[in-house]
């Protein structure tokens, strides 16, 4: 029973449970249901926000059908949100008054939370200055003008792109081709003079000049364009930048197209302004524009942009029945962009409960000073700048309150269309294809271009106009050294070296150029004459004008077209240093030492190789020590009597004869030079010995050497300038001391002249050369014909044309013989023999040691003997020393000396007994006889060793040898 009861009680308590639950997921069912049905039928809260746009132009109307759509778009996506905008069209009437008015009721009556438009540049600074006042966001999509700047205005916020950021894309651009100048044109108004400051210094970074500045007001006759085009068209520039709305730049091509200025040579470069819009604009204008360069706007072409398109058509023709339909631009795209963005911030500030505050203290009555400040502005504007979307111009994110680029892309007008020819980037600059930023194979590479003229090759941006004026060649006019610039005549007849290279050069260029020489008197210095060019009141400098950095800080020069470099001169002066010790003059110190200790070396090999097997090279100790010498020098004269018996030493004495013959010959040559030409030597040969003897030096006038010489230590008191190179010569001739100069410093083409003149004359260029970097030709800085110029400097100087004009003008410097060859002959060195002294020297070491090594192989027996019967080192080497002094009685020279000496005996003998000089030859005669030879043998050093057996003639010493022949003969 119990245990039905607990049965029946659990499954009271599960049903329970379980309707319970049934009960609590039916309560929840219905309250999901009510919230739902709530949540749709509560109308969310309205933000309205005014749009101010000029609807009776084209733009306005695509700009509000955009817009309208954007709203549209994004709340079919964001139907959940609390607040919906609600948009006030107000009609600006392209006038700023018309803006200004609107925005003020947009302000004041309307309260609206924020503003976007207008589309000009003019409307919206005054409007933005409003906003600014109400703390009212201001959203512009259209506004270019860089000054406007979200810096001063904070509730101004850019949502495209400011027009400064094309400057730096056109400058490379213009650096990809080189062009060295550009004309900007622009229209008259706030939107066309914003771009020219971030223009300008892009190009001048570039070292691109402005020559001009065309500026074209906005309601303009085409008479007045084609004022403004004939006075481009007598300038050379022929890179034209503009910067204008497509109104106007319409009619400005037609008038270029019609003055005959969209042909060969012109360049042709469009802002985006007009390049956003070229695929919108009339086929005839596109038609008078082909060849034009223009920059627009990248952003990508995807699906999203193409439905939008398609769209757009569709809408804009609903909204605008009879009105041409027409593709949205790059402007309509960031004015779908800015909806959303602005459609996101209002949602994340909750701007739904915003009021204004309106001024209570204020007694004038009129609109601006009653306009309140709205109270949620701040906060509107916190959330748009931090906004960001992937919208259909590409990333919107606003930084300091202005979009940021992506890209610019490059087009070309060709026929009635556009072809892209590439693309900038901020990081990569001008590439082919927007999908290759990390191909680096087709950075710097753009695609095929059509320039004006149906030309394919890139203009060079500059022309020698035939309408223009003649240049203005301006050339030195100086006394002294006219062979490199010289005028004469009543006409100033222009002649000399650097004008025929000038000329020559002028024949090299692919043009004609139209000039007049204009000669400087001698009132200018050279520094003077490059400051008037850098003053425009020449347009270039020809003449002997040295390339010097200071001066490239005005103007450029072209490639040097001579030798560099500032030298001296001075005169050359007899050389009254001979004396009675000349004859030691013709070798160095050091070539007289290392000759001696070689003659004395060679003669002590000689020696050694000798000394044991030749009895010519035996004696005394002093007759060996007095041998060596006389044997080693008397090879100077050939005059060495002794005979050679070792073919070691006749090899070496063979050498060392060639080394000495090649040693006196030389010395021979260089004495005789000494002694018979006349000696000159120049009177300074160091700037250190001017400065030091506090001599005056010389100049030339007008030269920049001047202050080279000031920057060495010269007293300007002791510096001359001197004209012409007879005042060189009369100067030098004077002396320091009597009026004159010790030196004159100058360039060496100067100094090469010079001497060509006075080449009997006794002067002589000496001393270090200090570095510069030749004559240049003279340009303005930019001017664009500094390249072609030096090109054609370079083929002319590496030409035959450069020989030709140096023969002409400097060739007498080449043909004389300078004076300075007269100089006595230096001093020979030990540098010009070394390789003698290096063979011969190896030549006697080697022979030295064969023979050391052949001593050895020889009398090994014999030295380990006397090495184990003495005990000291010392004693052991002075017993090694006597057995080498002992004559080699192996050797064919011992038995051969010995025969020689006994039939010398026997000769002395009989001649005795012929004469009577002796009796009876007894054996005790003859025994004195061989004592005494014997004697004489003993003093040169041939006594037999101890412990020799006198019994074996092969181990007797000479003397011993020669008593027993006299006693066989006996």
């Amino acid at each position: 029973m119990e245990r039905a009861k607990h049965k029946h009680l659990l499954l009271f308590i599960s049903s329970s449970l379980l309707s319970y639950f049934f009960l609590l997921l039916f309560a929840l069912l219905i309250s999901h249901q009510f919230s739902i049905a709530s949540a749709q039928n509560a109308t969310p809260s309205t933000v309205r926000v005014g749009v101010l746009l000029d609807l009776g132009t084209s733009s306005g109307k695509r700009s509000k059908t955009s817009i309208s759509m954007a709203l549209e778009d994004f709340y079919a996506i964001n139907g959940n949100f609390s607040t919906r905008i609600e948009l006030e069209f107000r009609d600006s009437m392209n006038e700023v008054v018309s803006a200004a008015s609107a925005a003020v009721d947009l302000l004041k009556n309307s309260q609206v939370e924020a503003i976007m438009g207008p589309l000009t540049s003019a409307e919206t600074e005054f409007v933005a200055y409003l906003c600014n006042r109400s703390q009212v966001p201001l959203l512009s999509f259209s506004a270019t003008s860089p000054a406007i700047s979200p810096t001063h205005l904070p509730f101004f916020i850019r949502a495209n792109l400011n027009d400064s950021s094309q400057s730096i894309p056109i400058a490379a651009f213009i650096q990809h081709f080189g062009w060295r100048e550009a004309v900007p044109i622009y229209e008259e108004s706030e939107f066309g003079s914003g771009i020219i400051p971030s223009l300008v210094d892009a190009l001048q970074s570039i070292d691109t000049m402005i020559p001009d500045r065309v500026v074209i007001p906005t309601e303009v006759s085409d008479d007045h364009i084609d004022n403004k085009l004939y006075r481009l068209m007598t300038q050379q520039t022929r890179v034209f930048v503009v910067h204008m709305l497509p109104a106007l730049a319409s009619r400005f091509f037609h008038r270029v197209q019609a003055l005959g200025m969209m042909s060969a040579e012109y360049v042709w470069i469009v802002t985006d302004s007009v390049g956003d819009v070229l695929d919108i604009l009339d086929p005839d204008v596109k038609n008078v524009m082909e060849g034009v360069i223009g920059f627009r706007t990248y952003f990508a072409f995807s699906d999203e942009v193409k439905s939008f398109k398609s769209r757009f058509k569709e809408r804009f023709r609903q909204d605008n029945p009879g009105s041409e339909v027409a593709d949205p631009t790059i402007y309509q795209l960031w004015a779908y962009d800015a909806v959303w963005a602005l459609a996101k911030a209002v949602e994340k500030a909750d701007v739904t409960n915003s009021s204004f505050v309106i001024p209570s203290s204020n007694s004038s009555s009129t609109d601006l000073s009653t306009l309140g400040v709205s109270e949620t502005g701040p906060k509107l504007l916190s959330a748009i700048l931090g906004t960001t979307l992937n919208g259909l111009a590409g990333n919107f994110r606003l930084v300091d309150g202005q979009l940021q680029l992506l890209a610019f892309e490059i087009v070309n007008v060709v026929g009635k269309g556009t072809r892209n020819i590439g693309f900038w980037t901020p990081d990569k600059g001008i590439i082919r294809e927007i999908d290759s930023l990390n191909d680096s194979g087709n950075v710097n590479n753009l695609k095929n271009i059509l320039w004006p003229g149906d030309l394919i090759v890139a203009p060079k941006g500059w022309v020698v106009p035939s309408n223009g004026k003649v240049l203005r060649i301006a050339v030195p006019a100086k006394a002294g050294f006219g062979v490199f610039v010289n005028v004469s005549g009543p006409t100033s007849e222009v002649s000399g070296y650097c004008i025929d290279v000038f000329n020559a050069v002028l024949s090299k260029l692919p043009y004609s150029l139209q000039y007049e020489f204009f000669p400087l008197s001698l009132s200018y210095s050279y520094n003077d004459m490059v400051y008037q060019v850098y003053l425009k009141k020449y347009d270039a400098l020809v003449g002997d004008v040295t390339i010097r950095a200071n001066r490239t800080n005005y103007v450029d020069f072209t490639m040097p077209y001579t030798e560099s470099g500032v030298s001296m001169i001075v005169l050359l002066q007899s050389d009254s240093s001979q004396s009675m010790w000349i004859f030691l003059k013709p070798l160095t110190a050091q070539l007289w030492l290392i000759s001696l200790a070689f003659f004395i070396f060679t003669g002590f090999v000689v020696w050694v190789i000798e000394h044991r097997i030749n009895p010519e090279f035996r004696g005394t100790p002093w007759q060996q020590f007095g041998l060596i010498y006389y044997f080693a020098f008397s090879t100077l004269v050939f005059a060495h009597k002794e005979k050679l018996e070792s073919n070691l030493s006749r090899f070496l004495v063979i050498i060392w004869v060639f080394v000495v013959l090649i040693l006196t010959s030389s010395y021979t040559a260089s004495l005789t030079s000494m002694l018979t030409v006349q000696q000159l030597q120049p009177s300074v040969t160091d700037v250190n010995q001017l400065l030091k003897q506090g001599d005056y030096v010389g100049f030339q006038d007008g030269s920049f050497v001047m202050e080279l010489l000031l920057k060495l230590g010269f007293d300007p008191g002791k510096l001359k300038n001197l004209t012409t190179a007879d005042d060189y010569a009369d100067a030098l001739a004077k002396g320091s001391a009597k009026g004159g100069v010790a030196a004159i410093f100058d360039e060496i083409p100067y100094l090469k002249v010079f001497l060509s003149q006075y080449c009997e004359n006794n002067y002589v260029m000496v001393g270090p050369t200090y570095k510069t970097d030749g004559f240049g030709f003279v340009f303005p800085r930019g001017s664009p014909l500094l390249q072609d110029m030096s090109r054609a400097v370079l083929s002319v100087t590496e030409g035959e044309d450069m020989t030709r004009i140096e023969k002409k003008w400097l060739g007498k410097s080449n043909e004389c013989t300078s004076s300075s060859t007269s100089m006595g002959s230096s001093s020979l060195s030990f540098r010009s023999f070394a390789g003698l002294f290096i063979i011969t020297g190896s030549v006697s070491g080697l022979m030295l040691l064969i023979y050391i090594g052949m001593f050895l192989y020889r009398e090994w027996e014999r030295l380990s003997t006397l090495r184990d019967d003495h005990e000291t080192p010392w004693e052991i080497i002075v017993a090694w020393f006597r057995h080498y002094d002992q004559f080699d009685r192996k050797s064919p020279t011992f038995k051969e000396y010995v025969r020689s000496s006994m039939s010398l005996e026997g000769s002395q003998g009989r001649l005795e007994g012929q004469i009577g000089l002796t009796g009876s030859r007894s054996p005790g005669n003859r025994s004195d006889q061989s004592a005494e030879m014997s004697f004489e043998f003993s003093q040169g050093g041939m006594t037999p060793p101890s412990g020799t057996d006198s019994g074996d003639i092969s181990n007797r010493g000479p003397t011993e040898e020669i008593e027993l022949a006299g006693q066989s003969r006996e």
